[in-house]
């Protein structure tokens, strides 16, 4: 077969990652569409992958990915006569501590938002299950019928023959030498199969070339953090197993197993893994390395406890082979830098069960624009410009590796390849005793130790007991996961932001700059907020996809007639400038340029007064140039919090002289420098939203609770679809329509128990919804969760929250909790 001088889409690799894409592409209409793969299909990383499939993540998306993946497999076995190698034998998660156990509850939690079935077993009951297991130190066990393992070679084979019956063309033995690029975007694909050499015209270029693809990403001079890991299974010879034994992982004893051929496939994540240290991974087909029992010992005696027969079984082979895995341990999906060349690759060893939901999310976001499935953290822009180092990118990705099957718990901030970016004020930060967390590279403070009172509850967690009522005066910790990362400190800084005011670093935020003759025009388009407004003006809007999703949520700034500031999350700058640029904006990204500090509270007018002899007073949403002691300051009246007050940006050599006037000035009316545990804490009771969480790509303003912020006035992307779901929703053209389901508030009955977001609830009991972010209100003593709940739902209703496996009350309420007329952000403190 000849290949043609042109290609609609060109996927580079003949993986099972290459494979979906390809599949799917075709599906959507995409006939024009060739798959290159430099040695045979699967012959990269897939063909040695040990096939598990556990639909159980610990996110909505990966879960809902997989759930995709399993449903995909008839269909492929329906269009193409071949077998993807399902062996739906369903799986087993053991638990055997307590922290596991309570992992365990929470999962299952989240499963039941899902729609997945599972079931939470005792160890006997396991035991029972699958009787070849020592259940004697088994705790718990959840049960999914609906997990497996597939055949990786058999399931790309499948793809590919689906994707070639639609009209998809593959080239084996065929490699890729260059990636051309033109004006910042790909134009084509430059291939050798032996001596002879050729281009391929393409406008989209896909790189699914696992472990290879950082370096076929670097002929277009575009970073793709994949580090090549080595990752070790063994297989025994047979002696007996039944085929339809269950699917078996140890978290605890970082080992899982599985049947094949009679005997059983035993893998696990060591605790000292190798990174594969070579400049041309996968140069040679098959590539597998030396067996490594030694490191394998702690994985192979954990298996051969739980299976005491497997100690006499022999070994029939040692697989060890390298696995793409990314600095988080997430997959990487999405467009790059070079507009029109696409990466899925990063598949960290899970990636076979999520692959057909890979292909599905790359498809729709080449072709419609946005996948229906809020993919961020996945998302190649989620890192910033330190990924292209590859020392860094190790590290990380060494450390997620290693720490696979730990407990991730919320709040708990890893600390590898750390400190790396810090705001000008960080030394005095670490001088207050601040305790850091990391957000896309940014050392940033959760809370200051030194505001932490003396209290009996200041301890390390203890045992749940009897439920203790929060109240003013008190320190309460709150019980189970929640309280585990705490401390007393977040209360204190609440509490003084309340009554005098508190000092936030927000230097790590992102800050990108539009400007020129067509920067309003542009921004008015892509922003659903009206922002033709007067200089000084600051608009709270949101940009929107095609469907009305929610693609970001930020603050835009009228420097001028032609400038504008959008400031929007730490995690979200990369992303938000790329969404931008894809709409035709010319985008600054000028985070680093700007220190940003957050006065906020009632004292907030006496203290910056008091450095400042300009006029203080201009209203809410406004900006204003001002001079702080001696620093030139751009002050903006907006907050996060609900209280008076400013965020003071000034250029980066002022910052740390900017901190040390404000916190000499604000010593006296008793203001206290804070993290953003306690910003965390005053947003919910505002019921201020945060994007990835309360509001996504999957969510509409109006389903957000956002309808406020959107211009009536204007044409905006994403308005047609607002209004098509209005008409749908409305009793006539002229009503104002309702979503299906709304995001609420809720108030729990036990202030001591606090979610965490995920956490089940149930509308009568039955399940109706998910957390998607809560915690405990100092300023108003309330445990607050949010979900999304049907439209009828009204305040005073009841429901239940699942937390760790018991049901909590909780009563839909009227928002914001705090300040609901919102008179101590908007009016002047006396």
């Amino acid at each position: 077969m000849k290949l043609p001088d042109s290609a609609r889409a060109v996927v580079i690799g003949g993986g099972v990652a290459g494979c979906s894409v390809a599949y799917h592409l075709a599906r959507l209409g995409w006939t024009e569409v060739i798959m290159v793969e430099q040695h045979e299909l699967t012959e990269g990383t897939t063909w040695h992958s040990a096939g598990f499939v556990g639909q159980l993540r610990s996110t909505v998306t990966q879960t809902k990915m997989i759930m995709y993946s399993a449903g995909l497999y008839p269909e492929l076995a329906e269009l193409t006569g071949l077998d993807p190698g399902w062996h739906g034998v369903g799986g087993l998660r053991l638990a055997t501590t307590p922290e596991r156990v309570e992992e365990s509850l929470r999962l299952a939690g989240a499963g039941e938002t899902y729609g997945l079935g599972l079931e939470v077993l005792s160890g006997a009951e396991a035991g029972e299950m699958l009787p070849l297991l020592d259940v004697g130190d088994v705790r718990a066990a959840l049960w999914l019928p609906g997990d497996g393992w597939l055949d990786p070679a058999l399931l790309a084979r499948a793809l590919a023959a689906g994707a070639s019956t639609l009209g998809v063309r593959i080239f084996t033995g065929t490699r890729v030498v260059g990636l051309d690029v033109a004006g910042g975007e790909i134009s084509g694909v430059r291939l050798a199969s032996g001596a002879e050499e050729w281009s391929v015209r393409a406008g989209t270029v896909v790189i699914a070339a696992g472990a290879a693809s950082g370096r076929v990403g670097r002929l277009a001079g575009v970073d793709i953090p994949v580090v090549p890991i080595k990752h070790q299974y063994v297989v025994t010879e047979s002696f007996g197993v039944p085929a339809s034994t269950p699917t078996v992982r140890d978290p605890d004893n970082i080992v899982y197993f599985r049947e094949e051929g009679g005997g059983i496939l035993v893998g696990g994540y060591i605790r000292t893994p190798e990174i594969w240290d070579t400049a041309r991974p996968l140069e040679e087909p098959r590539t597998l390395f030396p067996a490594d029992m030694p490191k394998f010992q702690e994985s192979w005696e954990s298996a051969a406890r739980r299976v005491p027969s497997l100690g006499a079984a022999p070994i029939a082979k040692v697989v060890h082979g390298p696995e793409a895995f990314t600095p988080d341990g997430e997959f990487l999906l999405g467009e790059t830098t070079v507009r029109g060349l696409w990466a899925a690759a990063g598949f960290c060893v899970h990636g076979l069960a999520a692959a057909g939901g890979v292909g599905k999310v790359m498809a729709e976001w080449i072709v419609d624009g946005s996948p229906e499935y809020d993919v961020f953290g996945m998302d190649l822009r989620r890192f910033g410009g330190h990924a292209r180092s590859a020392s860094w990118a190790r590290a990380k990705a060494l450390d997620s590796y290693s720490k696979y099957y730990d407990i991730v718990y919320p709040g708990e901030e890893r600390t590898a390849a750390r400190p790396l970016r810090r705001s000008p004020a960080w030394v005095r930060h670490a001088e207050l005793g601040a305790v850091f967390g990391e957000k896309s590279g940014w050392e940033r403070v959760n809370w200051f130790e030194s505001n932490a009172s003396p209290s009996p509850e200041a301890g390390p967690p203890q045992e749940s007991g009897p439920s203790q009522e929060a109240g003013p005066s008190q320190d309460a910790r709150p019980e189970g996961w929640a309280g585990r990362v705490w401390s007393s400190a977040v209360r204190q800084e609440c509490l003084a932001t309340r009554d005098a005011a508190g000092l936030f670093d927000q230097t790590s935020f992102s800050k990108l700059e539009v400007s020129g003759p067509t920067a309003l025009a542009g921004l008015q388009r892509v922003c659903a907020g009206q922002l033709d407004r007067p200089v000084g003006s600051i608009v709270y809007t949101q940009l929107l996809n095609e469907r009305g999703g929610i693609e970001a949520d930020l603050t835009v700034t009228r420097l001028a007639e032609d400038r504008f500031r959008l400031v929007t999350g730490t995690a979200f700058g990369v992303h938000d400038a790329a969404w931008l640029r894809g709409h035709g904006l010319d985008v600054r990204d000028v985070t680093s340029a700007h220190a940003c500090y957050c006065l906020w509270g009632p004292r907030a007018l006496d203290i910056l007064g008091s450095v400042s002899g300009d006029d203080l007073t201009f209203g809410y949403m406004r900006a204003r140039e001002i001079s702080v002691g001696n620093v030139p300051v751009l002050a903006q009246r907006v907050t996060f919090v609900g209280e008076f007050g400013w965020e003071l940006y000034c250029p980066s050599e002022y910052g740390l002289t900017l901190w040390d006037t404000l916190m000499e000035a604000g010593a006296p009316y008793g203001m206290r420098p804070a993290g953003y545990r306690a910003i965390d804490s005053m947003r919910l009771e505002k019921g201020y939203r945060v994007w990835g969480l309360d509001v996504t790509p999957e969510t509409t303003p109006y389903e957000g609770g956002l309808g406020f912020a959107v211009a009536g006035d204007k044409d905006f992307l994403g308005r047609a679809a607002l209004e098509a779901a209005t008409r749908h929703s409305s009793p006539s053209p002229s009503a104002a329509g309702t979503p299906a389901s709304r995001l609420v508030c809720l108030v729990l009955d036990d202030p001591r128990q606090v979610c965490l977001g995920g956490e089940p609830v149930r509308v009568g009991g039955r399940p109706a919804s998910r957390v998607t972010s809560g915690g405990y209100g100092h300023r108003v003593d309330r445990s607050i969760a949010y979900a999304y709940l049907p439209a009828g739902t009204a305040p005073g209703d009841r429901v239940e929250v699942g937390i760790t496996g018991a049901w909590t009350e909780a009563t839909v309420t009227a928002e914001p909790l705090y300040d609901p007329a919102s008179t101590r952000v908007r009016s002047i403190p006396d």
